[in-house]
């Protein structure tokens, strides 16, 4: 029975912490673009190559 003495408060501590990350995620702009993220799969155009790259 003690062992809720220590998992009750360190159940909301690890709950806090997640909604922190949340909420960075949130006010960074992670979730900013949803529409292009799932579009950008579907084109075949590459935009990884370093920038100034010749085409051969």
């Amino acid at each position: 029975m003690t062992i809720l003495l220590f998992l009750a408060p360190a159940s909301l501590v690890l709950a806090l912490i997640s909604l922190g990350a949340f909420w960075w995620t949130v006010r960074s702009g992670q979730y900013e673009d949803p529409l292009g993220d799932a579009n950008r799969i579907l084109t075949t155009d590459y935009d990884d190559a370093p920038t100034g790259a010749h085409d051969p």
